[in-house]
C-alpha cells in the first residue's frame, strides 16, 4: 500500500490547459474516484499518476518519492484500463501472467523486487484466478470472454503485480447496467480483501458513491470538492458539486434572502443566513427533502409546479414539471397528488413523495451560466402518482434542509 501526493500539478497541451494546479492526497490503502464530466481532465490526472503523461509544473509523489521523470515501470503501479488492453493472441493465463514477465515484482517473502521463477508466477495467476472466479476459463483466448469476463482478466492481471498503487480508467464503462452493478459490488468486496491505494477514474456518480472512500470531484481541470461521498452530498461545496452529485441532482433555485429566510418564486422559505435582505442567492434542496401538500391552505413555503410529464417506473414515478410563480393552485390537483400513495398531504416531512430540480449542472466558472433562471423541477414519488399534466401542484421542503449559494459564484454560503 502507498501513498500519492499532487502538489500544484498542472498539465498543458500547448495552450490547453488539462490539469491546473491540482493538490490532492492520496492516503494509503484508500480506494479514491476522481469524478466529472468528460473533458474535467481526471483521466489527465490518471496518466500522469502511471507516468503516461508528463508533468508540465509541480510534483508528483508516490509513497514520498518525486517520480515526475520515473519510468512507468519502476513506479510500483498497475493500470486497468478502459479497453481492458488484454493481448488477443494469449490466453487467459498468459494475460495474467504477462507483467510477471515484463519486471520485477515484489516476491510474496518480503525481499526486494525481482523476476519470479516459474512456480511462484503460476501461484499468482492461479489465486488471482480464483479470487476472480477466472479458473475456467484460464486457457481460453480473450475472444471468447463476455465483456464481463474480460474486465476480471484485467483486474487480475493487475493483481498479480502487488503493485503500490491500483490505478481504474472507466473500467465498467463498457458494461451494460446489471453487470456494472455486479462488478461495483465485486470491485467494493475485492478492495476490501486485498487493502491497497487505489485510484478510479469515473463519470458515473453512482460508481464514485457506491464505492469510494473518498471522492474528488473535478471540472475544467481544478478539483471542486474533496471529501466522503456523504460530505459531498450533504455540503456541496458550490453549484457545480450540487448539480453533480446526486439522481437526480440538488434543487437550484433563484433566490432573494429576507429577514425571515429566502423567497423562491413567491414562496418564503427558511434558511439562516446573515444575509442583507434583497442580496440574490442559489438555493439549493434535495430531492428528498420536499413533500407534496394538499392545495387547499398551502403554507407560505409552498412551491407551485405545474406538470408536464408522468414517467412510471414502477418503483417510483418522476412528474417533470417547471416551478411558477405563486399563483392560485387547484385544489383538486393539489390534493390528488398529495393523496397518491405513499405521500403525506399534511405536508410534514415524508419520504415516499420528493421534488428536485433536473436542469443541467450550473458551471460557476462560467458567467454566461451563473445566475441563469432555473424552473424545470421533478417531483420523485414511491409508486404510483396522480398528477396530470397542467395540474399545478405545492411542495414544502422540510426542516433545516434549504441550503444557499452565492448566486455570482456558486459557493455554499
Amino acid at each position: 500500500m502507498s501513498t500519492v501526493h499532487f502538489d500544484q500539478v498542472t498539465k498543458r497541451f500547448g495552450k490547453t490547459t488539462a490539469v491546473d494546479s491540482m493538490s490532492l492526497d492520496i492516503v494509503d490503502g484508500e480506494f479514491m474516484v476522481l469524478l466529472g464530466p468528460s473533458g474535467c481532465g481526471k483521466s489527465t490526472a490518471l496518466r500522469m499518476i502511471a507516468g503516461l503523461e508528463s508533468i508540465t509544473e509541480g510534483s508528483l509523489s508516490i509513497d514520498g518519492e518525486v517520480v515526475n521523470h520515473v519510468d512507468p515501470r519502476k513506479r510500483g503501479i498497475a493500470m486497468v484500463f478502459q479497453s481492458y488492453a488484454l493481448y488477443p493472441n494469449l490466453t487467459v493465463r498468459k494475460n495474467i501472467e504477462s507483467p510477471l514477465n515484463a519486471k520485477d515484482v515484489p516476491p510474496d517473502d518480503g525481499g526486494p523486487p525481482r523476476r519470479l521463477n516459474a512456480e511462484e508466477r503460476n501461484t499468482r495467476v492461479v489465486e488471482a484466478a480464483r479470487m476472480l472466479d477466472l479458473e475456467p476459463y484460464l486457457d481460453r483466448k480473450p475472444g471468447a470472454l463476455s465483456g464481463g469476463q474480460r474486465q476480471r482478466v484485467a483486474l487480475a492481471r493487475a493483481i498479480v503485480a502487488r503493485a503500490k498503487v491500483l490505478l481504474m480508467d472507466e473500467p465498467l464503462s463498457n458494461l451494460d447496467a446489471k453487470l456494472r452493478a455486479q462488478t461495483r459490488a465485486e470491485l467494493i468486496d475485492l478492495h476490501e480483501r486485498l487493502g491497497g491505494t487505489v485510484v478510479y477514474v469515473t463519470h458515473d456518480q453512482i460508481e464514485a458513491m457506491t464505492m469510494a472512500d473518498r471522492v474528488a470531484i473535478m471540472a475544467n481541470g481544478a478539483l471542486h470538492q474533496v471529501g466522503t461521498p456523504e460530505e459531498v452530498y450533504d455540503r456541496p461545496a458550490n453549484t457545480f458539486v450540487a448539480g453533480f452529485i446526486g439522481t437526480p441532482p440538488m434543487n437550484l433555485m433563484d433566490g432573494v434572502a429576507t429577514s425571515g429566510g429566502v423567497r423562491v418564486a413567491g414562496a418564503m422559505l427558511s434558511a439562516a443566513h446573515d444575509l442583507a435582505d434583497g442580496v440574490k442567492v442559489t438555493v439549493g434542496i434535495r430531492p428528498e427533502h420536499l413533500a407534496l401538500v394538499d392545495g387547499d391552505s398551502p403554507p407560505s413555503s409552498a412551491l407551485a409546479v405545474e406538470v408536464r410529464a408522468v414517467e412510471w417506473l414502477g418503483y417510483e414515478s418522476l412528474v417533470t414539471a417547471d416551478l411558477v410563480e405563486a399563483r392560485p393552485t387547484d385544489p383538486q390537483a393539489s390534493a390528488r397528488a398529495a393523496a397518491s400513495p405513499g405521500s403525506d398531504a399534511s405536508g410534514s416531512d415524508s419520504s415516499d413523495t420528493k421534488t428536485l430540480v433536473s436542469d443541467a449542472p450550473i458551471d460557476h466558472d462560467d458567467p454566461e451560466s451563473v445566475g441563469a433562471t432555473r424552473r424545470r423541477v421533478i417531483l420523485r414519488a414511491d409508486g404510483r402518482v396522480n398528477a396530470r399534466n397542467g395540474d399545478t401542484v405545492r411542495a414544502v421542503p422540510t426542516s433545516g434542509s434549504v441550503q444557499l449559494f452565492d448566486a455570482e459564484t456558486g459557493v455554499h454560503l
